[in-house]
């Protein structure tokens, strides 16, 4: 079997408001490129990538791959991962990898997990994902105490026992007000998670820490910026310190644990070099005593399949993972988006990921964007402030 094509399109869904976070806003749709994968045997293995419009690089990456077998990965890595270092990219042989091992999967009809080692959970809980919102069902988000009522709200209707709030938007003391009202609301067997993405000071983030202190957050992450931050934090405050971004691929791996930067790292497809990668990552946690929960980078169905399968083999992931998925109003695959049951999503049985695209949804889709464009081309503005830019440690 021999890869002998492929194709990328780019596809936005609308979501359910506008998402604030600390670089900007999703402006009411969120977007990902879409990788078929084409062998020679006609099976075609898909996957996916956020970041904008990635169809051109995708496509560049092609000459490198056609003629490999999809079974080759560790040659298809060398090819795409390690070839040149300033054009690195390991989101994009993220998703070639994902759809390399759907093909393997259809190949011998059985699901991505057997793949990694088998799963040993066969539902994945996820958490109330929170956002200050434009344009929301009942407006904008501008008090704790509409963040929480949502909390509430999301609790109740997806059965989720878990939060995170994308903090770093608005005043962060206003931010700590959100996880002390859900704590009140919810009770002490709900789980609170804070994540300023590594916006705030030194000192500001020392200084809400130790206030949340007393609701005991499952971690606090990314508080303040880079390694060094993160490890100033953690040496201060009394939460574990959870990260995506300081250390978010294996170069500053090392670093990150020689610094005592961080107690929990999200896993990421992504960021880490694939499923496969994640699974490298989770053994040097394992190793070094470190805890791992799963982040979420804005996905369709193709990756939350994937994030699914990779997170049902991993023994210490036993945390409710990331999602954004409940602000999509729709998916692209066949049979729309994945159902909540008590806060989760069940792992898709396969064979492959498990899933596979709708047709017409893909065409709406693609039109969709079209029209819209890649608001990663002109940067995440916020359109209510157009002279605003983020500042980091300016908090």
């Amino acid at each position: 079997m021999k890869i002998v094509d492929l194709r990328a399109r780019t596809v936005a869904i609308p979501t359910n408001a506008k998402l604030r976070h600390n670089t900007g806003v999703h402006p009411g749709y969120l977007m990902r490129t879409v990788l078929e994968l084409i062998t020679d045997e006609g099976v075609i293995g898909l996957g996916e990538v956020g970041g904008g419009d990635q169809r051109g690089a995708l496509t560049k990456l092609l000459p490198r791959i056609k003629g490999l077998d999809p079974f080759d990965l560790e040659q298809i890595k060398l090819r795409v991962l390690r070839s040149i270092y300033y054009l690195s990219n390991a989101r994009l042989y993220a998703a070639i990898e994902m759809a390399c091992l759907d093909i393997q999967g259809k190949v011998l009809g059985r699901p991505l997990s057997d793949l990694l080692g088998g799963r040993l959970r066969d539902e994945i809980p996820l958490i109330a994902y929170l956002f200050w919102r434009y344009d929301g069902p009942s407006g904008d988000d501008t008090r704790a105490e509409d963040l929480a009522d949502y909390c509430e709200e999301l609790h109740e209707v997806l059965g989720v026992n878990a939060m995170k709030l994308k903090a770093g938007v608005e005043a962060p003391e206003e931010e700590a007000r959100v996880l002390e009202l859900c704590r009140q609301r919810l009770g002490d067997g709900f789980k609170l998670r804070i994540d300023p993405n590594g916006v705030w000071s030194v000192p500001t983030a020392v200084r809400i820490g130790r206030r949340l202190e007393s609701v005991a957050p499952e971690y606090f992450e990314d508080p303040a910026w880079g390694l060094l931050g993160n490890a100033a934090v953690r040496q201060q405050v009394r939460i574990p310190i959870a990260t995506n971004m300081y250390p978010n691929k294996f170069d500053d791996l090392g670093p990150a644990i020689k610094l005592g930067a961080v107690d929990i790292v999200l896993t990421d497809i992504h960021y880490w070099e694939g499923p496969r990668g994640v699974k490298d990552l989770a053994a040097v946690c394992r190793t070094f005593g470190l805890g791992v929960a799963m982040h979420s980078g804005a996905e369709f169905g193709i990756e939350l399949a994937g994030m699914l399968h990779t997170a049902s083999t991993i023994p210490e992931m036993t945390t409710a993972g990331d999602a954004h998925y409940h602000y999509l109003v729709d998916d692209i695959i066949v049979g729309g988006p994945m159902p909540y049951q008590d806060g989760a999503i069940k792992v898709p049985t396969g064979p492959g990921l498990g899933v596979e695209l709708d047709p017409e949804k893909m065409d709406k889709y693609e039109r969709y964007f079209e029209e819209k464009g890649d608001y990663y081309a002109r940067f995440h503005v916020d359109e209510r402030r157009p002279d605003w830019v983020p500042v980091v440690g300016g908090i």
